[in-house]
């Protein structure tokens, strides 16, 4: 199957009656998309738990103060006892992917070391778990209507309040999500 669109650096917004269980009523960050599938996180679901209780999981002492303030986001179904840090500045750490000039998704200890210490990424958000498709998979659902793209802003990542994310990226398209029907049609 030829790709067509690539949605990597998209925001995904999950269609109303057309998404349901966990990610009914997400924002989804598409970290990576290819023929092989795509993987994101979910942006606009913070969890009880925020990185200091993290960061005492994985047995990490912080001298950070602002990490009790930090939520810990539902990335998405899929291992959900794996950590994934989205983060700018695109620093270098032992498994970081760039994802763009100034944004990298990582997933190793090194970038929560450097968080407890006060030296972590400026802006980041924490996830555990993740969303993806399989090869194919991404664009059969886009096909079908059950989610909407547009080229993702980081101010909406990190700068809005993850209870205004969906909205913001549906504004995005210039759509009010409140007009929005429960389902989809095809002329």
């Amino acid at each position: 199957m030829t790709q067509s669109v690539d949605f990597s650096r998209h925001f995904l917004m999950a269609m109303h009656g057309l998404v349901g269980g966990d990610l009914a009523g997400t924002v989804i960050y598409v970290c990576e998309h290819s023929e092989r599938g795509a993987l994101g996180l979910v942006i606009n679901r913070p969890t009880d738990l925020t990185v200091a209780n993290l960061l005492e999981k994985v047995e990490l002492e912080s001298t950070n103060p602002e990490v009790s303030r930090i939520p810990v986001y539902y990335g998405g179904p899929v291992q959900t006892d794996r950590g994934f840090v989205l983060h700018k500045p695109a620093m270098n750490y032992s498994s970081s992917i760039h994802l763009s000039q100034d944004m990298a998704l990582t997933t190793s200890r090194d970038v929560l070391q450097a968080i407890a210490k006060g030296d972590g990424p400026q802006d980041m958000l924490v996830a555990l778990g993740y969303a993806g498709w399989g090869a194919g998979q991404l664009e059969q659902e886009m096909a079908q209507n059950s989610w909407l793209s547009v080229l993702a802003e980081d101010e909406i990542i990190f700068d809005t309040e993850p209870e205004a994310r969906y909205p913001a990226a549906m504004r995005l398209l210039g759509i009010d999500p409140a007009m929005l029907a429960g389902s989809a049609g095809h002329a």
